[in-house]
């Protein structure tokens, strides 16, 4: 075979080549630009019921119309969110398995954790925050204190009998800084969910605790648990009353959040159209009106913000377990 003939068959087997690459490419962005084409699913972490799940039944309720498809929600509880979360890690990068998970998993579990199934920052590609919501600190309504000064006055006085309930450990991470920020003296005494935690104050078995509000809302109302501090910057609407942590003159302000997070590798167009349909679905007056309910302030920011918000997240929950020698299990 002459040089010619040669150079001719190795130019037509690089245009197949080239063509080849050509045509898997487009087909990978016309799958891409029709996605979805079957249901989507939305992973919860947790049992049914909670303001997660919640959360992500809305959601759900409102990318039907919009995508096209079925958004279908899928609990999967365990090993303190783990499960579930581990299950969207490892699922395939193609848009129709997603997260919808607290920053208990994604934050918490990375700094409390020894060996966690799942990376939060390398396997997930962060989509939206859909909303954030604050902790109350609160005390029987008997409770000789009426503030969070007397409380901390209090428990210096009495640092064998102060202590504290909590029902998952990042409440626990969130309650240390308190501590250390303030001077509160108290002994954590962990229990396995909101309603023995809060009843572990109401049965004076502890003398505070610190909980979302959603589970005390009742209690609250009828004036049986006082709210020492929330631990938001401002004050919740839902409960005008309780001061902040800030007006208390401590330079703290701390509020757990919700979003959702796509397996790493999901393409930046599908990434982004969820991005985008969440930020819409969290402006809506409807959805707005039904988190004021469940005081949680919708966000629906961009990728960005929540990938910086995790990795600061869990660079800051690492300093408070270190400072306050909390060991990762």
């Amino acid at each position: 075979m002459n040089r010619d003939a040669s150079r001719v068959k190795v130019s037509a087997w690089l245009s197949c080549v080239v063509l080849g690459l050509m045509l898997g490419g487009a087909a990978a962005v016309q799958a891409q630009a029709a996605w979805p084409t079957k249901p989507v699913r939305l992973v919860v972490p947790y049992a049914p019921g909670g303001a997660n799940d919640i959360l992500a039944r809305l959601l759900a309720e409102k990318l039907t119309p919009s995508l096209g498809q079925p958004v279908v929600v899928e609990n999967k509880p365990g090993a303190g969110a783990v499960v579930g979360t581990d299950v969207v890690a490892k699922a395939a990068p193609d848009g129709y398995t997603l997260l919808v998970a607290a920053s208990g998993p994604m934050v918490f579990n990375q700094v409390l954790l020894t060996k966690p199934p799942y990376n939060s920052v390398s396997d997930f590609a962060p989509v939206s925050m859909v909303g954030s919501f604050p902790l109350i600190l609160g005390v029987i309504d008997s409770s000789p204190v009426r503030n969070f000064n007397d409380l901390v006055q209090w428990s210096k006085a009495n640092p064998n009998n102060s202590n504290y309930s909590y029902p998952a450990a990042s409440f626990q991470l969130v309650m240390e800084l308190i501590k250390s920020r303030s001077g509160l003296v108290a002994l954590n005494v962990p229990y396995p969910g909101s309603a023995p935690s809060i009843n572990a104050v109401m049965t004076q078995e502890v003398q505070m605790t610190l909980i979302d509000s959603g589970p005390i809302s009742s209690l609250l109302k009828a004036g049986k648990l006082r709210a020492l501090a929330v631990t938001s910057d401002q004050r919740m609407p839902a409960y005008p009353q309780v001061p902040t942590l800030k007006e208390q003159g401590i330079d703290l302000a701390v509020n757990l959040w919700a979003g959702v997070f796509a397996p790493a590798g999901t393409p930046a167009p599908i990434v982004k159209r969820l991005e985008e349909e969440v930020a819409r679905i969290m402006r809506l007056p409807e959805t707005q009106e039904r988190l004021a309910k469940l005081d949680i302030r919708p966000v629906g920011g961009t990728s960005a913000e929540l990938g910086r918000t995790l990795a600061q997240e869990i660079d800051l929950w690492q300093q408070v377990a270190r400072a306050n020698n909390i060991k990762p299990q």
